[in-house]
């Protein structure tokens, strides 16, 4: 069995992991943290089982929501494999991370993948991806990963790039409603974080919120966004972001 667990505010790491999940070429469990608190749900891991943890980069790290909810989850020691998915920039301290909590928690890390996908804030960057080629790549890192799954000795520490101490984690920016919102409450069902109210549906609690851009996904017009913050982040990241990046695999 494989489970896929899951954080994808936006979608793209879902692809992402879908993606390599399918090359994999077994069943497959999703285990959704990207919910609200009421509505989790853990699945049982068998020692047998191979887990993909898959979560988006924002400035470098993995959500920190994300990591303390995989925290709840029981190991039972199975074999895991890292996907850390970011938005054509850079992943930075990212599958570190990753690979520091999953050991922490038990899990035999048997390999990582870094891998793009549309940019969760500004869109141009990483348009389109994972597609055809990344499909195709992820399908290949697939094969590469089972082979190391059913092979003997496979027990080795993954030297990862990064550094420790981490990046410091970003905050904001916090999305905002436009005047033109319908008040439909798509937003307040998906918002992870529980940072947008029923009493004040266009606005968003900053102390609450992930800037994870949920919201901004799932609005049906489009109402929720950073406004002029996005021309601003999409000039700053310009010369970063506009040159395609490859997916990465370790094993």
């Amino acid at each position: 069995m494989i489970h896929q667990v899951i954080f994808s505010p936006t979608g793209g790491t879902q692809k992402v992991c879908n993606c390599l999940c399918e090359g994999m070429g077994k069943v497959s469990r999703v285990t959704d943290l990207c919910v609200k608190e009421s509505q989790l749900q853990y699945a049982d891991i068998a020692e047998d089982d191979i887990v993909v943890i898959a979560m988006p980069v924002y400035a470098g790290r993995v959500p920190a929501m994300a990591v303390e909810r995989l925290r709840r989850m029981k190991s039972n020691h199975a074999r895991c494999v890292l996907v850390a998915v970011y938005g054509n920039r850079a992943y930075d301290d990212a599958l570190l991370e990753m690979q520091d909590v999953a050991t922490g928690l038990g899990y035999r890390v048997i390999a990582a993948v870094a891998a793009i996908a549309e940019h969760s804030i500004v869109r141009e960057y990483g348009k389109g991806r994972p597609d055809d080629a990344d499909r195709k790549t992820l399908t290949a890192f697939a094969a590469e990963i089972m082979k190391k799954a059913e092979s003997t000795g496979s027990t080795a520490t993954l030297a990862l790039p990064g550094n420790r101490p981490y990046r410091q984690a970003n905050s904001g920016p916090f999305p905002e409603a436009a005047d033109s919102c319908c008040g439909c409450g798509k937003c307040l069902e998906q918002c992870p974080a529980d940072a947008i109210t029923a009493d004040n549906i266009k606005s968003t609690d900053k102390s609450l919120c992930i800037s994870c851009m949920r919201c901004v996904a799932v609005c049906p017009i489009g109402a929720r966004g950073i406004g002029s913050v996005t021309a601003m982040l999409a000039e700053r990241l310009r010369s970063l972001c506009s040159t395609r990046k490859d997916n990465e695999l370790f094993v």
